[in-house]
């Protein structure tokens, strides 16, 4: 079955910029810029302002949908609503190394934005990953073992640690046992994760 007309809007905060041309979304705020391209959605974005509190919205219809087209509409606004909490407050991952014999060895190369892995099970190999564009990684200070990952975009951010994560796989060994790796243990956005 098919809905004539789905719509849902979202309210833009102060401060915030947003621009909408041919289905990419450009999002300015404090910390910088972020777009995204929703070319692939047959959705329709417009920007407007509301008639009684003269405030500014951002509406996504959908025309003739179906349950899937309209499910669509809420993901689009939520990606929107992650890129306006990206440029004004930032997203921080925190990850564990967890070991049961060897210490994991993390050393933070390339002005922050690489790390080399070392010791993995006791492994002499010397494991790179190279963080995604604008995710920086520092070693906490307060905790023992943990990393930090910053960033505005929430998915280069998530897959940044995803490489990480990759990268310490244990391999020909029973994984129930051998528990080593490197694991996402909080997800926060940027001035929360300061208390």
């Amino acid at each position: 079955m098919k809905t004539i007309l789905s719509s849902e809007t979202m309210d833009i905060p102060d401060g915030i910029e947003i621009k909408v041309k041919a289905k990419i979304i450009e999002v300015k705020g404090p910390r910088g810029t972020l777009t995204r391209n929703f070319k692939h959605l047959n959705l329709d974005f417009m920007l407007i302002t509301d008639e009684e509190t003269g405030k500014r919205k951002l509406k996504v219809d959908a025309w003739f949908g179906s349950r899937k087209t309209t499910a669509a509409i809420r993901t689009a606004l939520s990606h929107v609503s992650n890129l306006i909490i990206g440029v004004t407050q930032g997203f921080r991952y925190k990850m564990r190394f967890v070991y049961a014999h060897f210490p994991i060895n993390a050393s933070i190369t390339n002005d922050n934005s690489a790390i080399e892995i070392r010791n993995f099970l006791g492994e002499k190999k010397v494991r790179k990953v190279d963080m995604l564009e604008g995710v920086t990684v520092v070693r906490s200070e307060k905790v023992k073992d943990e990393l930090i990952l910053d960033g505005n975009d929430i998915e280069l951010v998530s897959r940044s640690c995803a490489l990480i994560n990759q990268k310490c796989h244990v391999k020909n060994k029973d994984i129930r046992k051998f528990l080593d790796g490197i694991y996402v243990s909080d997800k926060a956005k940027i001035d929360e994760g300061d208390n």
